[in-house]
Formats: C-alpha cells, sequence, structure tokens
C-alpha cells in the first residue's frame, strides 16, 4: 500500500526545499505550501522555472502565501555560500532542510565551474555545504516540542554505488559510464545522512534518507536517446506518478511515527540501505575528505 500523508500544520515551521522546480519537487512545494509553512523557500538556478513554480502553486493551492524563490546555483559552490548567508541574517531561523535537487548524466562526464564532476559537485558537495553551512541556525530552531529535521532524497541505486576514495570526482573516469557516479553520489546522500543523525543525536534534530520510488522527471541532465528509451520502458512498467514520489519522500519528515534518525526509506518505508553505510571508516574519511575539499575552497 502506498504511504499517505494527512492534513498537516506548519504554521511554525521555516522550511527550505532544493530541487523544487521539476519532478518530484515541483510536487513537494505544492504540498509544503499547502500545509501553510510559516516560510517556504525554494531555491532555484533559474528565475523563469522560480516564477513558474509559484505560478503552479497558486494555481493549484489558490494562493502562494509565505512561499519565496530564492538564488542558488548548486554547480556554484560560491552560491550556496552566498544563499547561506543571506538566509542565515534575512531569516535566522530553520526547522526542516530537504536537500532534494539532484541531477543524472548518463551520456558524459560535466564539469562545474568549481572544476568538480556535476553530479558529485550537485548531488552530494553542495547539499553537504548547505547543510553545514545552516547547521548551527538548524540547531538553535531545534526544540522537544518543534523538532528540527534535515532530509535527502537519495535514490535505490545507492545499492550499486561505490565510494572509491580515489575517484570520488570521477578523475578515472566512470565504470558503466557517469551513470555510476549518479549511484556512488546518492549512496554518500545515505552516509551523510546518517552521520549527522549520529551527531546530531542530541540536538533535538532528525535526520534521513529518501528513495522516492522510480518515477520519469528532469533529472536527466545529459540524455542519450538509448538510455532515455530504457528510462521510459522501465518507469512505464514499474513507475509511480510524480505526487506519489513526493508524498513517498515527505512522508518519512513529516511523519510523527518515524522519531529514530538516520535511516534510509525506501518509498516511504524504512529498509537497510547498501551495506557500505555501516563501514564507520568509509563514513568517516568520507566526510572528512568532503569537509577538506570545501576548506580547501575557503567555503566554510
Amino acid at each position: 500500500m502506498p504511504v499517505k500523508l494527512g492534513t498537516i500544520d506548519l504554521s511554525r515551521h521555516v522550511i527550505i526545499l532544493t530541487g523544487a522546480t521539476d519532478g518530484i519537487g515541483k510536487e513537494m512545494a505544492r504540498i509544503l505550501a499547502g500545509f501553510n509553512p510559516k516560510r517556504l523557500i525554494l531555491p532555484a538556478r533559474n528565475k523563469e522555472k522560480g516564477n513558474n513554480l509559484l505560478e503552479y502553486i497558486k494555481s493549484s493551492n489558490g494562493n502562494t502565501n509565505n512561499v519565496e524563490i530564492w538564488e542558488l546555483d548548486l554547480a556554484d559552490l560560491q552560491s550556496v555560500k552566498n544563499f547561506a548567508n543571506k538566509f542565515i541574517n534575512e531569516v535566522g531561523e530553520l526547522h526542516i532542510l530537504i536537500n532534494n535537487a539532484g541531477i543524472w548524466n548518463n551520456k558524459e562526464i560535466i564539469k562545474t565551474k568549481d572544476n568538480l564532476e556535476s553530479q558529485f559537485q550537485v548531488n552530494h558537495l553542495a547539499p553537504f555545504l548547505l547543510t553545514l553551512l545552516l547547521l548551527d541556525t538548524i540547531k538553535k530552531s531545534a526544540s522537544v516540542e518543534l523538532p528540527g529535521k534535515i532530509a535527502f532524497t537519495s535514490s535505490r541505486s545507492q545499492g550499486y554505488g561505490k565510494i572509491d576514495f580515489d575517484n570520488l570526482n570521477l578523475e578515472k573516469g566512470a565504470y558503466f559510464g557517469p551513470f555510476h557516479g549518479y549511484a556512488n553520489t546518492k549512496l554518500m546522500n545515505v552516509i551523510i545522512a546518517q552521520e549527522l543523525g549520529r551527531i546530531l543525536q542530541n540536538e533535538n534534530i532528525t535526520t534521513y534518507s529518501l528513495h522516492p520510488g522510480i518515477i520519469l522527471t528532469n533529472i536527466s541532465n545529459a540524455k542519450g536517446v538509448f538510455m532515455e528509451f530504457v528510462v521510459k520502458i522501465a518507469t512505464k512498467i514499474i513507475g509511480i506518478s510524480t505526487e506519489q514520489g513526493a508524498i513517498n519522500t515527505l512522508y518519512p519528515v513529516l511523519s510523527p511515527e518515524n522519531k529514530e534518525t538516520g535511516k534510509y526509506y525506501h518509498e516511504g518505508i524504512e529498509k537497510e540501505p547498501n551495506e557500505i553505510a555501516n563501514d564507520q571508516e568509509v563514513v568517516k574519511k568520507l566526510w572528512d575528505i568532503s569537509e577538506k575539499m570545501l576548506k580547501d575552497r575557503e567555503m566554510i
């Protein structure tokens, strides 16, 4: 049975949702906006897409009360830092952070302006940076009555992921093509959510990594004809609606039943992730290397 969301009151919650202009993120934004959030901030790289998102929410919910579009480009680490600094200075409180943005390159390796492989940066390093920069704000905002939530949209492909510390940035290329790089970054989401849960276990903050289900979205950034055909066929056979994917992602985060932290959820149901996520040596090394990459670039 698919999971379902009841009516939820978010009138005391300040929320950031990345990756909201397309796919399940668009539906997540609509659903969250309908729960009367105190403030719902939706970062967008493309201003036109941001405005279209506001129109979509307004046409669906009747209004866009307390919904804001802010500029953010996860393929630019300085943009992430600028966004976080602005948020801290102008808002100063945060209860729910959902790192939903993600890209899948199935054709070629693409580099960002930071000279990092785009999937590694957009799916892992930039959300990691955003979370670190906003962590003190979430800690100050969280309480027993109003706990903080930090979520990362992962994928079932995390089960195929590997952590090769000599090839994190696909310096040596990608086995099975760049898709393998995507699976690796989705495993990184699981690892970071789990480690954050351990670090924050006494801070009234719960962390999650989430597989929404198989959905045909605009996640693919470099479409090949064959891969696009395969995805479409697979989606028709075993796929779910974009709305259900959004519900599957939000359900663990918003449900009062899920009090354990650092867990991985498959279509809203807790599951065991890739066993690599249980290797504490790998977990610590990924965290430390990611931190060092950000420090070397003077981001933290």
